[in-house]
């Protein structure tokens, strides 16, 4: 099967995979740039999401153990709520059989925007870690909000890094932080959301791990540059890639 694929393809989802974990490992939102360039390649939209997901969890793998060597996972912290995106994801999954997708989107638009005007105008907001202790009554419900995104991711996908790193920064921690924490998260919600695609049989599996191997590279290179630069930069690409999230998807659902 490798060998039967096309140079031009190949070196199309090794450049956009590499590009896709660069920003998928800092900030999330990689979906937008590696979705695409499988599109591109000739899949129909259920088996690019799919394949999309094969090399999504390469790259999440590598970047949650590059924050995680760096110092900027707190696992313990957060081990405890690899199930609620897991399980939310799975769930979500399923759902996309049972519902369409497109009725999430207006939803999906509110929050992106929400998102990217609260991080912009809090300006001095993730610049330090004060972890909060939550109230029995905030820990159920950042907990529901966790597997709600978990759901989402397996449901939709488009933007959950950002929901993520939001979440995180909500109960206190710095941009640099939340980044890892919310990518130990990811790669739960992407763990499930594969399985249910092999499962269902959508994965294009050459052009999965073509494009993984890639992400791989990208994660390691784009994990290091984010703890180089700290909080500050992970804040200011936080909000680009939200607004740009948001506006392409603004479009194509007011375009269509």
């Amino acid at each position: 099967m490798f060998f039967e694929i096309d140079v031009n393809v190949v070196i199309l989802l090794i450049a956009f995979g590499f590009l896709a974990a660069f920003v998928d490992s800092v900030v999330g939102g990689g979906g937008l740039i590696s979705l695409p360039a499988l599109l591109f390649a000739g899949l129909n939209p259920a088996a690019a999401v799919a394949t999309n997901k094969l090399a999504g969890t390469m790259g999440s793998l590598t970047s949650t153990i590059s924050f995680y060597r760096s110092g900027q996972l707190d696992i313990r912290s957060v081990l405890k709520y690899f199930p609620l995106a897991f399980v939310g994801s799975l769930f979500g999954a399923w759902t996309v059989h049972l519902i369409n997708p497109s009725l999430l989107k207006p939803i999906m638009l509110i929050m992106l925007a929400g998102v990217a005007v609260y991080t912009i105008f809090k300006k001095d907001w993730g610049s330090v870690s004060a972890v909060k202790t939550l109230s029995p009554l905030h820990l159920v419900l950042f907990m529901f909000l966790l597997f709600s995104i978990g759901f989402y991711d397996g449901f939709l996908g488009p933007g959950t890094g950002s929901f993520l790193i939001f979440s995180f920064l909500l109960v206190g921690f710095d941009f640099l932080k939340a980044a890892g924490n919310a990518k130990f998260l990811n790669l739960a919600s992407n763990c499930a959301g594969l399985l249910m695609f092999i499962y269902l049989g959508h994965v294009h599996f050459a052009y999965g791990f073509i494009m993984g191997i890639a992400q791989i590279a990208g994660a390691m290179v784009g994990s290091r540059v984010a703890i180089k630069k700290g909080s500050g930069f992970v804040r200011v690409l936080f909000i680009i890639v939200t607004i740009t999230l948001l506006t392409k998807n603004a479009y194509d659902y007011f375009a269509h």
